[in-house]
């Protein structure tokens, strides 16, 4: 793939390229898929999705595990634009580390990297295990052992037999890393048989290995003994950045021990963090830089105690915090790209051009870890440049885009000036600026010859031509010449010497008497061929001839000044002065912030010559509309006042204020804004709204809300707390929720019984401390799937296109298995029942109309009934054939006559094709305009008489309907609004009157409105 130089010729525009062409630029970058592998398939297949924007149009490669994937005919990859489709899929071969590359003629740019990994879970090898034998007040580890699998699993024990599960207390824990079940101490109502049940989280599939028998010996009772932990975590433990942490430690003992949790240095838990399950769990979610250290699981009874410590070690994945920008450079320039990103450990850097890792390999380009410096830039220099910052936890791309410009000289935007004026003795500077890349050569010509170089003739550096001490024998046409490798051009400007003007007479400073008059002469020499212009200005401003009270005067021509004064005017002219709104005021500083106020103050911008009475302050945020006025202390600020608390703030957001000054005026304009600040964070205030939930998965409670905004959660860490508790308990549950963006919760446990209600509320935290709880709801549990079918079904055609289907109602169990409508599934004889198409009903309805089939055709429908779980088993199969399709012909040769307040129609008969339903009648569609509601009436005739005024405009539509249906219309007649006492027309010509004599018909004809 080549880099695309630009070269423009003398002249040319770089904003018209840029407007056609377009580097790519990703859009939609792959993700990884973890794919769940089914015990039967029929169609493993995946898709990688890889969007871009570019033009010329982008091409598409991808590689596997940094090697191109080539795909041939019969292949199992295929690409469709840039998405990698790979069907077939095989877990040996295809799993690895997926990257997009897309190009044009500008470069290659590589996406971020996405694995394919395969989730699967086996069953249990052996079927049969030995049963353990345990003296009573012994403890017990049951072994778990889950067979082969990928992907995360979930442990639950069943006592005996489905669906009673083992539930965890002070004396009973399952491991989530295990699977293993600990008993601290055996109790005689602990014998049975145990059954490890293993679920894999991606595939959703469950098995379950073969049953332990747990006995008790006969040879005694164990006597107390001090805590053995049996489960504990591991001494370093690295949790990334965001994530959430647990760690198990459960212990064996009689008594049963009690277990807690404290850090080594004593910092006590934030609200977010939850110890659970008799305390065999600590929970840290959204792992931040300041949970990291060192935890201890303190095991204890009255035997003793034992503990375990273990540290948390914090990491991040890098994030890019300063990225390289898109740039166009010339010929011969440098170039310095910095990348910066933040992570731990400190991330490393690495470049790479067109999707390929850069080296140093020449002195003018430098990889220097996170800078990329090129010097000398050649064409060849063009291309897309990525800089991938990555730690052992990950890697971050950022893409820029390098144009290179190549530029044959060009005055047109900047010639040299076309006429300089300069006095005799003065120095001249001409500036020849042409753009050009690489830079060339330049060159001056006077007239015809080449411009030498002299003590008084010098071309600087830059191009540019000076002369000092000008003469007479300087003036002429000078012509700056440039030229590099592209091409050559020039630009040509004249140079006009003139003899010095000199102020030979000057005003001189002057005492005079109120009252008086007086005359300020200026005079001059000058070179005759320019035409001089006076000025005057009095205390640095303009002079106005006219204004001021009339109180100046040209006089002598135009070089003398008269000054006109009356006692009294004379004084009131001194004192005159144009009054406006205030100037912005300056220097907005916040001197102090809390998390509710902020402290301001400022310097006063000019009054122009009318006091300031009050000033406004106000405030903008990231989440307002503009400028929003806020609360002060004062509540009014003075004009004299140069500070101002505000407050009803809210904390945890960045704030910029500016202030506005009024007089008698008006109010002037703002003030450059303050410099952002944030207020301070405190524990939030604001619960979530519309907490509701239900529906989900067997043994599920769903929980939802609407999320807090960020604007009022009033601090970093900011998260949820979920409580939770089956109605008629007292106890409540809790889990944390870490993220601010989360909008759901799902508890799951085997336990829960379908369709149970449970008082739910929701809080909040952040790292400042615990919230409020919002108001206590009642959320259901999942429910079961109907299990029965519905009865008695049938089904009857009623056109073309419609059928009815009637069924017999399912009795409806508001604890269990409630009913909440009917799905039908309908597919014609021609198609699979897969393919089926689907319409749903609600509420006890027991018949529903099928609308939009296709005529002639036979079709098989099956209803079930549906809740939020899903749908229960379908009915008996029935089958119906639709009727005959209605006419396709449309009335013709439509005839009109009014008369009398009557509307006469006449149509020819429309014929039925062979597989079409027999016409046995018309529909005749009358209104008085297009927006209206149409009256209909049908006939079996072939004519029709209405009874409507004539004073009116009408649109007339025909349209034949049989057992299939309506059939086409007829063309929309417009019968005008005529005064005379008759008048006929067609459809074809529906505004030209005709010689028709009047048609008397007798019809037989129903109305419906």
């Amino acid at each position: 793939m080549f880099s695309l130089p630009v070269v423009l010729p003398s002249g040319g525009a770089l904003s018209s390229i840029n407007c056609a062409l377009q580097s790519p630029v990703f859009t939609k970058q792959p993700g990884s898929i973890v794919y769940p592998v089914q015990t039967v398939e029929n169609n493993r297949e995946v898709v990688f999705s890889c969007e871009a924007q570019g033009s010329p149009p982008l091409v598409y490669r991808w590689k596997l595990n940094a090697t191109e994937i080539i795909p041939k005919a019969g292949s199992h990859y295929s690409l469709s634009g840039g998405n990698l489709r790979i069907s077939r899929l095989n877990k040996d071969q295809d799993a690895g580390t997926y990257q997009c590359l897309a190009s044009n003629s500008f470069g290659t740019i590589v996406s971020r990297e996405a694995s394919l990994t395969f989730a699967y879970l086996e069953n249990f090898k052996t079927q049969r295990r030995s049963s353990v034998s345990v003296r009573e007040g012994q403890g017990v580890v049951l072994l778990c052992g889950p067979p082969p699998h990928s992907g995360d699993l979930i442990f639950s024990w069943i006592f005996n037999e489905y669906p009673t599960y083992v539930k965890q207390d002070s004396r009973r824990f399952i491991s989530q890393e295990t699977g293993n079940l600990y008993i601290a101490k055996v109790e005689p109502s602990d014998v049975g048989n145990y059954t490890c049940v293993v679920t894999n989280t991606v595939t959703k599939t469950r098995v379950q290995g073969p049953p332990t028998p747990l006995v008790l010996r006969s040879d005694g009772v164990m006597g107390e003994y001090e805590p053995k932990i049996e489960v504990q975590f591991p001494e370093v433990v690295h949790v990334a950045k965001g994530s959430t942490v647990k760690l198990e430690c459960f212990a064996l003992g009689n008594p049963a021990p009690s277990i807690s949790w404290r850090r080594v240095d004593n910092v006590p838990f934030p609200r977010k963090v939850d110890t659970r399950k008799a305390s065999g769990i600590l929970e840290i979610p959204y792992f931040q830089q300041e949970d990291a250290g060192t935890y201890e699981c303190v095991a204890e009874n009255s035997r003793g105690k034992n503990m375990v410590k273990g540290k948390l070690s914090f990491y991040a994945p890098p994030h890019l915090i300063e990225k390289p920008q898109d740039v166009q450079k010339l010929i011969d320039d440098s170039l310095v790209w910095e990348c910066k990103a933040t992570g731990k450990p400190k991330p490393s850097y690495r470049w790479m051009k067109n999707g390929e890792n850069m080296e140093s390999t020449e002195e003018r380009i430098q990889v220097a870890n996170e800078v990329l410096s090129i010097s000398r830039l050649t064409l060849s220099d063009t291309g897309m440049y990525q800089c991938v910052a990555g730690n052992k936890h990950g890697e971050v791309y950022s893409n820029a885009e390098l144009r290179v410009i190549a530029v044959a000289p060009d005055f047109s935007h900047n010639q040299v000036r076309s006429q300089t004026l300069v006095k005799v003795g003065g120095d001249v500077l001409i500036e020849c600026k042409p753009k050009m890349s690489p830079w060339g050569v330049i060159s001056w010509r006077k007239g015809s010859e080449p411009l030498l170089e002299t003590s008084r003739v010098s071309i600087l550096e830059s191009g540019s031509l000076r002369i000092w001490n000008v003469t007479k024998a300087d003036a002429g046409l000078y012509t700056c010449l440039a030229r590099n490798q592209f091409g050559v051009a020039s630009s040509t400007g004249s140079v006009t010497v003139k003899e010095p003007t000199i102020i030979t007479t000057q005003p001189a400073t002057l005492d005079v008497t109120v009252g008086e008059s007086v005359v300020l002469p200026c005079q001059v020499s000058h070179d005759p061929s320019l035409e001089l212009k006076f000025t005057w200005f009095f205390n640095e401003q303009l002079i106005h001839f006219g204004n001021h009270g009339g109180f100046f005067e040209k006089v002598g021509g135009v070089s003398s000044l008269h000054i006109f004064y009356g006692s009294r005017k004379a004084e009131s002219a001194e004192g005159m002065f144009v009054s406006s709104p205030p100037g912005p005021p300056t220097s907005i500083h916040v001197e102090e912030i809390t998390d509710t106020t902020a402290s301001l103050s400022w310097r006063p911008g000019s009054d122009n010559h009318s006091p300031i009475m009050a000033h406004t302050i106000q405030a903008r945020t990231p989440f307002s509309l503009g400028w929003q006025a806020v609360t002060t202390v004062p509540e009014v600020v003075g004009g004299q006042q140069l500070t101002a608390t505000v407050i009803d703030l809210n904390p945890w957001v960045e704030y910029e204020f500016r202030v506005l000054a009024s007089n008698r005026v008006g109010t002037g304009e703002p003030s450059e804004p303050s410099k952002q600040a944030r207020t301070k964070s405190t524990s939030p205030k604001v619960t979530p709204a519309n907490v509701s939930g239900g529906g989900g998965s067997r043994s599920e409670l769903v929980i939802t809300w609407e999320p807090v905004p960020e604007e009022l959660q009033n601090g970093p860490g900011f998260g949820y707390v979920v409580a939770f508790r089956p109605h008629g308990t007292t106890g409540w549950m809790q889990a944390a929720v870490p993220s601010p963006e989360a909008s759901k919760y799902v508890f799951k446990n085997e336990s829960i019984q379908p369709f149970s209600p449970f008082h739910v509320k929701v809080g909040v935290y952040n790292n400042e401390g615990e919230g409020p709880f919002g108001p206590v709801t009642t959320i259901y549990s999942a429910e079961e799937e109907p299990s029965r079918a519905p009865t008695r079904v049938r089904a009857k055609s009623l056109s073309a296109s419609e059928a009815e289907v009637w069924w017999k109602a399912l009795p409806w169990n508001a604890s269990r298995r409630r009913v909440l409508g009917y799905e039908l599934r309908y597919w014609s004889r021609s198609e699979r029942e897969d393919m089926a198409s689907v319409q749903r009903t609600v509420g006890n309805q027991t018949s529903t109309v099928i609308r939009g089939m296709r005529g002639s055709t036979t079709y098989y429908v099956s209803v079930r009934a549906y809740n939020t779980a899903g749908t229960g088993p379908p009915s008996a199969t029935v089958n119906v054939t639709t009727k005959k399709p209605p006419p396709s012909q449309p009335p013709i040769k439509v005839m009109w006559n009014a008369s009398n307040s009557k509307i006469i129609l006449n149509w020819e008969r429309v014929k039925a094709l062979e597989n079409e339903s027999e016409v046995t009648g018309y529909k005749v569609l009358y209104k008085k305009n297009r927006h209206s509601r149409p009256s209909v009436m049908e006939t079996n005739t072939t004519s029709v008489e209405l009874a409507l005024p004539v004073d009116e405009d009408y649109i007339i539509q025909i349209k034949p309907f049989g057992e299939g249906g309506d059939g086409s219309s007829s063309r929309q007649i417009t019968i005008p609004k005529i005064p005379g006492p008759n008048a006929v027309g067609s459809a074809s010509k529906v505004s030209t009157l005709s010689a028709l004599s009047t048609i008397a018909l007798s019809f037989t004809a129903r109305t419906s409105l």
